[in-house]
């Protein structure tokens, strides 16, 4: 498939932002429809709880493609107001996928879903492919799974969906509700005075598939890239298939700190039933996509401490 207009929602968020330069080099004759909030320049406003608004939009922009990345993206931030995590995680994308097929039926519709649907289902310690049951274990993840089939019975319909499971996924310009993004602000404070020598964290025993927000992209435009020999509601996971301590990916990022500093458990950041390890595996984004990592992982802990430094010395 060679996309000619491609809508990003979310454009304006983490994901976003580097999605739109990745997208720029990969499909250069393309026009990206980037919608969000406070992406600034260039990006749109849409709110994909409104569906005339959204129904509007669609009619009027005609994408040949859909990336939906728009979301409230943080377990916490899903767990404190769960009625806008539903009505935007669930019934936005429900608008957005009608609105695509009533105005723009032959787009290809690639949802950004999570690896957190599998949920219990990581229990088994085991990677985990993507026929494992999806058995969600708090409100952002229902919200995902709960997406997901929603979209799945419209392929009936015609929706031509593609459905990826990205598992963690952590890079420059973060925020800082995300573990490795806090840890990292956190230093750079720490350096600056800012802060006194001591990081707070929460649990440092699991092990997570982590992955660099760069290759996550990279994924999604391989997917545009290939979306017409895909089956329409294939789900792929995103995922490295290397489990990593949450505590020696903190071990690491000290030994990048110019000051010594100490951590100590913050109870506030504690999870009730976190999971031990999640970890996906990856053969099937190999074998259709052609994709797996390739961003060094020191390097990724490198740039995000040095945007973290950039930040803070800006501010």
């Amino acid at each position: 498939m060679d996309p000619r207009r491609i809508l990003i929602t979310g454009a304006g968020g983490f994901v976003g932002r580097h999605l739109l330069g990745t997208l720029a080099r990969a499909f250069p004759e393309a026009s990206l429809l980037a919608t969000g909030e406070g992406a600034g320049d260039g990006v749109a406003r849409m709110d994909v709880t409104d569906g005339a608004a959204v129904l509007a939009t669609v009619e009027a922009l005609r994408p040949d493609a859909v990336v939906h990345l728009a979301g409230v993206a943080a377990v916490t931030e899903a767990n404190r107001d769960a009625g806008q995590a539903w009505r935007v995680n669930f019934r936005g994308t429900r608008h957005l996928a009608r609105a695509v097929l009533a105005k723009a039926r032959e787009a290809r519709f690639l949802y950004v879903s999570s690896a957190a649907v599998y949920g219990r289902s990581f229990r088994s310690g085991e990677p985990l492919g993507e026929d494992a049951p999806l058995e969600p274990l708090d409100t952002y993840a229902a919200t995902k799974a709960a997406a997901e089939m929603a979209l799945s019975a419209m392929t009936s319909e015609g929706l031509r969906l593609v459905r990826l499971r990205p598992f963690n996924h952590i890079g420059p310009g973060q925020s800082p509700s995300f573990a490795v993004a806090a840890f990292a602000g956190q230093i750079a404070r720490i350096e600056a005075g800012l802060q006194a020598p001591e990081l707070g964290v929460g649990s440092l025993a699991p092990e997570r598939d982590f992955l660099d927000v760069r290759d996550v992209v990279a994924a999604y435009a391989a997917t545009l890239a290939r979306a017409d020999e895909l089956p329409a509601g294939i789900a792929i996971n995103l995922a490295s298939g290397v489990p990593r301590r949450v505590g020696d990916v903190l071990d690491a990022l000290l030994a990048l700190a110019r000051v010594p500093i100490t951590v100590r458990t913050d109870p506030a950041r504690l999870r009730a039933d976190e999971l031990k390890r999640s970890v996906g595996d990856p053969a099937r984004a190999r074998a259709l996509l052609g994709w797996e990592p390739r961003i060094p992982w020191g390097t990724t802990l490198a740039d995000i401490l040095a945007e973290c430094r950039r930040t803070v010395a800006a501010n």
